[in-house]
């Protein structure tokens, strides 16, 4: 997928660049800045020097030295000072990194949250920001973003939408046994079928139903929308969207026909349809489904968002 939030250590990460809370003046700071000089080696400290001063919302790069990232990038971002110029400013820190992204042709690239530790940024602010500017950037470019954080703790997705999405779980879940037992007993019934209900194969070959290839490339057909507005808004890659395209029978996974649902803005009798047709459903035994079905039915169609709550409930994020 073009964007995914990763729990690791950046400097572990092994991507084209990897992105630094630096310091304005050339000191080492705390944090994730101190971590990096520590493993890429003496000879960052020397071109960090070289560069001198960088302005707060502005990015410099340099080699990765004993990283496994070809380049590392040095952006200064704003403290919290409950100023909307200090939103402003975060944004133009995580466009500024981007930029460099694109001029030095990465297709890879791991950012830290920026600003949510030493500099006081709110967490749902600071992703909020991060989230805002990766979505424009990945909607006219090729890149894999990841959102590198260390742990749990560190990153939580709004708490109002946190215990709204949790409660609509907690009402919607149902025990994973029942429907184990349930789908027992259907399978039982299923090896004994009715006497004269049997039909050829033939018979049955013939009445073969579109397949989800099909059906999608309908549905983007019908809403005259861009295959490529609907893949990226998808979060998945170009190249799978392709094979899904030329392979009427290609065979995607669960979550990336749900991206394509999402993608298409579909109701859930819509989603339910399209999923169907790669033998996938929504049920209330998965808590994964469950949470899916909330962002369906509140029509919140933001991919972005929805993975912020999959990843703070420990679940599969959506995309390829």
């Amino acid at each position: 997928m073009p964007f995914e939030i990763v729990r690791n250590d950046i400097t572990k990460m092994e991507v084209d660049v990897i992105v630094n809370t630096a310091s304005s003046k050339p000191i080492i700071g705390p944090g994730v800045d101190s971590h990096i000089y520590e493993e890429a080696g003496k000879e960052l400290w020397n071109d960090r020097k070289k560069i001198g001063d960088i302005v707060c919302g502005q990015a410099k790069i340099t080699k990765g030295y004993n990283l496994n990232a070809k380049y590392i990038i040095h952006v200064v971002s704003p403290n919290w000072n409950n100023h909307s110029q200090d939103i402003d400013l975060l944004k133009k820190s995580y466009q500024s990194a981007l930029q460099l992204v694109l001029k030095y042709k990465c297709k890879s690239v791991a950012f830290p949250l920026l600003s949510s530790g030493n500099r006081g940024f709110p967490k749902e602010i600071a992703m909020q920001c991060a989230i805002e500017c990766f979505s424009d950037f990945l909607l006219k470019h090729d890149c894999m973003i990841y959102l590198v954080v260390y742990d749990k703790k560190s990153y939580l997705c709004s708490e109002k939408l946190f215990h709204s999405v949790k409660s609509y779980v907690d009402d919607k879940y149902v025990d994973e046994h029942f429907y184990e037992s349930r789908n027992i007993y259907s399978r039982e019934m299923n090896l004994f079928p009715f006497a004269g209900s049997a039909r050829s194969l033939d018979h049955l070959m013939e009445e073969l139903d579109e397949t989800f290839s099909e059906c999608l490339i309908r549905m983007i057909d019908e809403r005259n929308l861009k295959d490529s507005d609907v893949y990226k808004k998808a979060n998945v890659d170009r190249r799978l969207f392709s094979k899904i395209k030329n392979n009427k029978n290609y065979q995607p996974s669960k979550v990336t026909c749900i991206a394509f649902a999402l993608s298409l803005e579909l109701n859930l009798d819509q989603t339910k349809e399209l999923i169907g047709k790669a033998g996938y459903a929504l049920t209330h035994s998965s808590k994964f489904d469950i949470v899916i079905e909330y962002f369906i039915e509140n029509h919140n169609y933001d991919i972005y968002e929805l993975n912020e709550v999959l990843f703070s409930f420990d679940l599969p994020l959506i995309g390829a």
